[in-house]
């Protein structure tokens, strides 16, 4: 019986001790002479400076964040934004480089271009050896600008 009365006391400490853990806790705000402040879940002892004690009520935050849904689609919405800037950005820059390799095609400068004479008369282009390199140049960069089209695209 006596052994009985000691379980049954013992689980009742247990559950109240474990119970006051979920009342509240208490910490500690000190702040010394200097204004430096720090948290205690203990009251200092000998302690030069204010101290106030708070006690601290678990149920009481209330605070709650955004859902996560509204959280997603305000990203969604932000990188959405950002990949269609990348896409106008890549567009433009495709444009650029298709427009000078036009100009280059259709308005060559002096000295890339000599006439060569043919048989039967008459003369042909013959690029130069600079001007050729400068439209492979320039083929090249418009290749490359439509690839950065298309992976902005894919990054929508």
């Amino acid at each position: 019986m006596k052994t009985m009365f000691n379980c049954s006391t013992l689980a009742a400490t247990f559950a109240l001790v474990a119970s006051l853990g979920a009342f509240g806790q208490t910490l500690y705000k000190l702040v010394d002479k200097n204004g430096k402040v720090t948290y205690s879940e203990s009251p200092p002892k000998n302690f030069d400076g204010k101290v106030i004690r708070m006690d601290i009520d678990p149920n009481a935050n209330t605070a709650t964040m955004p859902k996560g849904s509204a959280l997603r689609e305000e990203g969604a919405a932000a990188r959405n934004a950002s990949a269609d800037d990348a896409v106008r950005s890549a567009r433009q820059k495709v444009e650029s480089a298709k427009k000078a390799l036009a100009d280059a095609r259709d308005n060559p400068g002096e000295g890339d271009v000599a006439r060569i004479g043919n048989k039967g008369g008459g003369t042909r282009a013959q690029p130069s050896e600079d001007y050729q390199r400068r439209l492979e140049k320039l083929e090249k960069d418009v290749k490359d600008a439509e690839e950065d089209l298309q992976k902005a695209q894919r990054g929508r």
